[in-house]
């Protein structure tokens, strides 16, 4: 998939015990963009709804505020997802070129989007470790991304639900409408 696809959608109202956790969290933020940020993440469980973008094995490298991951595969090389767009990049040929670009300032802004984190930090919006900022209408959609919607999402919920989006919609052309129907879970008997 190249480039970024938008879609016009109906209006999307998420109920608060649908595929989303609404958590609370003041402290401070972490620094996106350092070496320690995806040890601690379970790299099979970001990526199960992603596979049939990228169905290699990956680690997670390092991630951004909001939740785009940053992976390596098995022969060194990092590679970008996107999970807003769904747009899958190689952006570095090592860990270690990696780890150079991203402390550039055109890098910290583009994939950490450090202008909008920091918007999203004087809104109270600070997320903790297995945490991300995300949209109540997703940015792949035409009227989503912007900050008046943004919330605190658990991580893996977050990058579950818009891995199964983007798969749903990865056949249609840019632009295509959508209706988008959110269920609760089924209560297992």
């Amino acid at each position: 998939m190249t480039g970024k696809r938008r879609f016009e959608s109906k209006r999307l109202q998420v109920p608060r015990r649908a595929s989303f956790q609404f958590i609370e969290q003041f402290g401070k933020i972490s620094s996106m963009g350092q070496s320690s940020n995806g040890k601690d993440l379970d790299s099979e469980r970001l990526l199960r709804e992603w596979r049939w973008l990228c169905p290699q094995p990956f680690t997670v490298i390092d991630r951004n505020a909001f939740g785009d991951l940053f992976l390596g595969d098995e022969a060194g090389r990092v590679h970008r997802l996107e999970v807003g767009s769904g747009n899958f990049t190689l952006i570095a040929e090592s860990v270690p070129e990696f780890r150079r670009l991203a402390l550039t300032p055109d890098m910290q802004e583009e994939w950490f989007k450090k202008e909008a984190m920091n918007a999203a930090k004087e809104r109270g919006l600070i997320p903790g470790a297995e945490q991300c900022i995300g949209f109540s209408t997703p940015v792949v959609f035409a009227e989503g991304g912007g900050l008046d919607s943004a919330y605190i999402a658990d991580l893996y919920e977050h990058v579950s639900f818009l891995g199964d989006i983007h798969h749903q919609i990865s056949t249609l052309p840019d632009g295509a409408k959508v209706r988008l129907v959110v269920q609760t879970p089924k209560k297992d008997s």
